[in-house]
């Protein structure tokens, strides 16, 4: 199915705009709306012929692109149900965040772990588990993503007062990365400790232990916990596992946490490969 809008009074439209939204209202038109828009070839295209991915939005100049007109004619030859929008090109920048990028975006169906779970019936977790401790910036939120899905992990848990996982920001920085994640999302800090039953390991700039120490944890399944920008680590979290730092110069405090995360994630590749 094909359809043209021309008017930013469009109700589609409207609910395009509402969904990239930034911070709480972005959040909760895309969770009311159980939808997320995408934007950019290289995301839409990590979805091709997945029927989650139910509509794909352009242009005229889009379609103008062969690798945006051959990815919509592969998508929809896979996905038949797919309903294919055309933006009049004076609506495209009222759309799009992404100056001068090719014009293409799809609507995706959330998956079911993205809502916040109902009390004692979130899912035991009993593998390799990202912890996100109340991370607030989306570009932190989206490089560990994609960190952790470079390593092979699949579950991460995201404790409320994070960004949004599927926010334009994130998805943008995680690359497709939520197309290989399990990312369960609005978990309070006590559903994490009760429903994740594999050893914490917290990354901390004060843990006693080191990292390079660690390697006997770190062959076995774990949670990997990173800690808010500004405020670290929650007590709950500190008081049901091991706290590891990385060693540096003594004239450098911290590490950012998405820095932290790939070098944590990426030595417990390396134990795991050198065994």
């Amino acid at each position: 199915m094909t359809d043209f809008i021309s008017s930013r009074e469009n109700p589609l439209f409207k609910e395009l705009r509402a969904l990239q939204a930034t911070g709480s209202k972005g959040q909760k038109a895309r969770l009311s709306a159980g939808r997320v828009l995408l934007e950019g070839i290289h995301i839409v295209q990590a979805w091709v012929s997945d029927p989650a991915l139910s509509m794909l939005i352009t242009s005229e100049v889009g379609v103008a692109n062969p690798e945006i007109d051959a990815f919509i004619r592969q998508h929809c030859a896979a996905s038949p149900d797919t309903r294919v929008i055309y933006l009049d090109a004076s609506l495209w920048g009222e759309l799009s965040e992404l100056a001068n990028a090719p014009q293409i975006a799809g609507l995706l169906s959330l998956p079911a772990s993205s809502f916040q779970p109902d009390l004692g019936k979130q899912k035991a977790l009993s593998g390799d588990v990202v912890v996100l401790d109340r991370i607030q910036d989306a570009g932190n939120v989206g490089a560990i993503l994609r960190t952790a899905a470079a390593v092979g992990f699949t579950d991460v848990v995201a404790i409320s007062g994070c960004a949004h996982a599927w926010s334009s920001k994130v998805l943008r920085a995680g690359m497709g990365a939520h197309r290989v994640l399990r990312l369960h999302e609005g978990w309070s800090t006590e559903q994490a400790i009760e429903s994740i039953t594999v050893p914490f390991i917290l990354a901390s700039a004060h843990g006693e232990a080191s990292l390079y120490a660690s390697e006997h944890q770190l062959r076995q399944p774990v949670a990997w916990v990173f800690g808010s920008e500004g405020q670290g680590l929650s007590h709950d979290f500190l008081m049901h596992g091991k706290a590891v730092s990385i060693p540096m110069d003594s004239r450098v405090e911290s590490l950012n946490v998405a820095t932290a995360a790939a070098v944590c994630l990426f030595e417990t590749l390396r134990v795991r490969r050198a065994r």
